[in-house]
């Protein structure tokens, strides 16, 4: 039996269309950008003295502003297309990021930061457009080979998070003399040389209008009972994920936004050492998104999910017990390449459930159930590291996290299609 090639290889990257291979470069290098403000942007508003309580309501803010556009986006998108949304996020972090650069006053910050989720390490996202992309990256795509390609996408998102952390531990230096909140002016420079450089690439790209790739069908009585039954199922299955996603994002937001205070709180390091530990941690996870992406193929799509975040659960419950930034930072590293690891195969499990033309809702609730419970995770997590509580939020974090793990094959388990190789070994 010939062995399959490669989804991986260059081949299968040429054989991608247009539309996703630039939807996919577009958001690696605004994971660079998101790297370095994922390390530095916390550390930042430490210099310019905030204190923790606050840059958890910061984070807060923006999550539940991000969250609440999100499915007003998704929605949306679904009707009049996905390309103008992107424009419009790309024109509008130019001109925060330039704002925020020339003008860093208390209000333009927080509200460029809440506006774009500025220090919430998000892989790449377009934040509350985040949807249309992902519906419009699915729509170019056919269903065989989502799984892959968004474990790919994930992939290149997390390296390219590597070499934005790196640069974070550089980028605070590259000022001769400056100190302080204003040694950070380069940081806010990255981001806005990237954002001009991804308008321009989306500019270019050519939208096929959503649902208006397969011919329409003639609209009969039976149709239209298949089409409500459909519906109807859809619907449910978007109801469970919700439910069950806000469960793992109260977990993750309690804690991972505020990781790099964190440190700097309990062992006192800066940028140089946390910068190396963040980038370490996305290049692996790169890898290790691409090898959950081929174990989906063979396994399923939610025991490639469950399988590693249920080792992932134990190793964040160790991190606050370990006596030294290294030992921490190594439990760290590996529980993040085996919990984010898993990211693609969950954005591919979640626009699955639908068809095309409801993808962009499907994206923005899943955006919602995220968005929700994560913002209000930071300003919880912030007010206990501010109360001196360094080992609490780690804990509620994990056992939320374990409760993710049980319950979505439990309740997931029936809208999963079988692998391809199971299938044809039946």
């Amino acid at each position: 039996m010939a062995r399959s090639p490669s989804p991986y290889s260059r081949a299968s990257w040429n054989s991608l269309g247009p539309v996703a291979r630039q939807l996919i470069s577009v958001r690696f290098l605004r994971s660079i950008a998101q790297g370095a403000l994922a390390v530095d942007f916390t550390l930042y508003l430490g210099a310019r003295h905030w204190t923790a309580p606050e840059i958890g309501l910061l984070l807060m803010g923006g999550g539940l502003l991000g969250a609440l556009l999100s499915l007003i986006v998704g929605v949306t998108s679904d009707r009049l297309g996905r390309k103008g949304f992107l424009l419009g996020y790309e024109t509008g972090l130019v001109l925060g990021t330039g704002a925020v650069a020339a003008y860093p006053a208390t209000w333009v910050i927080a509200l460029v930061a809440a506006l774009f989720g500025f220090g919430r390490g998000a892989n790449g996202s377009s934040g509350p457009f985040a949807p249309a992309e992902q519906a419009w990256l699915a729509q170019s795509l056919p269903d065989a080979r989502r799984g892959t390609v968004f474990s790919l996408n994930a992939g290149l998102q997390f390296w390219g998070m590597g070499i934005g952390s790196l640069l974070a531990a550089v980028l605070p230096h590259m000022i001769p003399g400056a100190s302080g909140a204003s040694a950070y002016l380069p940081l806010f420079l990255l981001n806005l040389v990237i954002a001009v450089v991804n308008l321009g690439q989306i500019w270019l790209l050519q939208e096929t209008p959503p649902g208006k790739a397969a011919p329409e069908q003639p609209v009969t009585p039976s149709a239209v009972r298949s089409e409500e039954s459909v519906t109807r199922r859809e619907n449910r299955a978007l109801a469970s994920l919700t439910v069950v996603n806000m469960v793992n994002a109260l977990g993750v937001g309690l804690i991972a936004p505020l990781l790099p205070y964190w440190f700097s709180v309990k062992f006192g390091v800066g940028p140089e050492a946390i910068g190396p530990v963040y980038a370490l941690t996305f290049f692996l996870t790169g890898a290790s998104s691409l090898v959950i992406g081929r174990i989906s193929e063979r396994v399923g799509l939610i025991r490639a999910i469950v399988l590693p975040r249920t080792v992932g659960v134990l190793l964040l419950v160790a991190i606050p017990f370990m006596p030294s930034f290294a030992l921490a930072a190594v439990l760290y590293v590996l529980r993040s390449v085996l919990n984010r690891g898993s990211m693609g195969a969950r954005q591919a499990f979640s626009v699955g459930l639908v068809r095309d033309r409801r993808r962009g809702l499907a994206s923005s609730l899943n955006a919602l159930s995220w968005g929700l419970p994560a913002a209000i995770g930071p300003a919880v997590g912030g007010w206990l590291i501010g109360a001196g509580e360094l080992v609490l939020p780690f804990v509620a974090a994990s056992l939320l996290q374990l409760g993710y793990v049980v319950l979505f094959p439990a309740v997931m388990g029936r809208y999963e299609a079988r692998p391809a190789r199971a299938q044809d070994s039946a």
